[in-house]
């Protein structure tokens, strides 16, 4: 059984939890087939969207005559990457039904990783929490649609909230609205364009998010090629990463070109834990692993002529070199000036705190 995920940002704590990775399921734009989804979240010819590392797979869910009017469902759609004549059409071709849902998630719970799905309409969110998933996601399209948030939010599940196409004042909006009834709550900075082209992606929204909301972790969704941008988000500081995934760039539907392959997603959780290990500590110290380049290297104050034993010291007499053995550190050198020394030194003599005078 799979822990609960928990985006309530403990103070202190922001630095040591681990990036969530989620991997959004591309197959929701190919065809109305479990067969492929389940190859999706556990791909036989590479490695399962868990063995990549991801923490969570995550689909659309729509009921959707709740999500369009009749008029939307019946205009017609000629896009390439249409699977109708009709919009209607082209979504009921590929909206996955409750049991498919519930076999999805059966088959994820197997595999070992989370499921869930982004609730596009107030009663796909009934359904979601009716199968227990682990969170909501709510799409950007849905970020400012107030009703269903305040709904989403009373449900109690933690809740990753994108804000494609929406203004630093609607975000908020979300906030105050989501945190009176649920505090566990993520925002991802993300940018409504499939594929994203690199100059709209605004990484410094991140930094922005974190100072505007401060009790709450900041994340990134990326519709971008490649996953240089999306290991950026985490150097500054995103703690969820939602990327597309599929098995092949090339197939029918937007989606599949700002998505990554296998091998893509494997990459990407790699440099992400790289990075976050590389981000450690902020507390600047001299480390254990540096001991060994300063015992070689460090430099110490050390006479820079004789000096007789009961002399007043002054700057003309020290100097900082590589010593043997190592003394007293260069940066308190200018603390040395006026104080006695208790020994008489050579040219080069380290000097130590047991030679002065207090």
């Amino acid at each position: 059984c799979l822990p609960s995920l928990n985006f309530v940002q403990e103070e202190g704590s922001g630095a040591l939890t681990p990036v969530s990775i989620i991997a959004r399921d591309s197959v929701r734009t190919i065809r109305e087939t479990v067969e492929v989804a389940r190859e999706m979240i556990a791909w036989p010819r590479y490695c399962s969207v868990k063995d990549c590392g991801a923490d969570c797979v995550k689909f659309q869910k729509s009921e959707l005559e709740y999500r369009f009017t009749k008029c939307a469902l019946e205009r017609a759609y000629n896009s390439p990457h249409s699977w109708g004549n009709t919009y209607g059409a082209h979504k009921r071709h590929l909206e996955f039904s409750h049991e498919q849902y519930r076999e999805l998630q059966k088959f994820s719970r197997e595999v070992g990783i989370f499921f869930t799905a982004s609730g596009m309409d107030e009663m796909a969110v009934e359904f979601l929490h009716e199968i227990n998933v682990p969170f909501i996601k709510v799409a950007s399209a849905d970020t400012n649609n107030i009703p269903y948030l305040e709904k989403t939010a009373k449900k109690g599940r933690p809740m990753v909230i994108s804000s494609g196409m929406q203004s630093m004042e609607t975000m908020r909006c979300v906030y105050q609205t989501v945190r009176q009834h649920n505090p566990n709550f993520t925002f991802l900075q993300c940018t409504s364009a499939y594929p994203l082209p690199t100059e709209h992606v605004n990484l410094r929204i991140i930094t922005e998010f974190q100072k505007e909301f401060p009790d709450i972790p900041i994340g990134y969704s990326g519709h971008e090629a490649g996953i240089s941008v999306s290991v950026a988000a985490v150097a500054l500081g995103a703690k969820v990463v939602e990327r597309h995934v599929t098995l092949d760039k090339t197939w029918k539907g937007s989606d599949h070109a700002a998505s990554l392959e296998p091998a893509e997603l494997a990459a990407l959780v790699r440099e992400i834990r790289t990075v976050e290990l590389a981000l450690g500590s902020p507390v600047k110290q001299m480390l254990p692993c540096e001991a060994s380049c300063h015992s070689k290297l460090g430099k110490s104050v050390v006479a820079k002529k004789t000096v007789l034993k009961g002399s007043e010291l002054t700057l003309d007499m020290l100097a900082v070199k590589v010593a043997e053995p190592q003394g007293i550190a260069p940066e308190k050198i200018f603390t040395l000036v006026g104080k006695k020394i208790t020994v008489d030194l050579k040219e080069d003599d380290t000097i130590t705190d047991e030679m002065i005078q207090e």
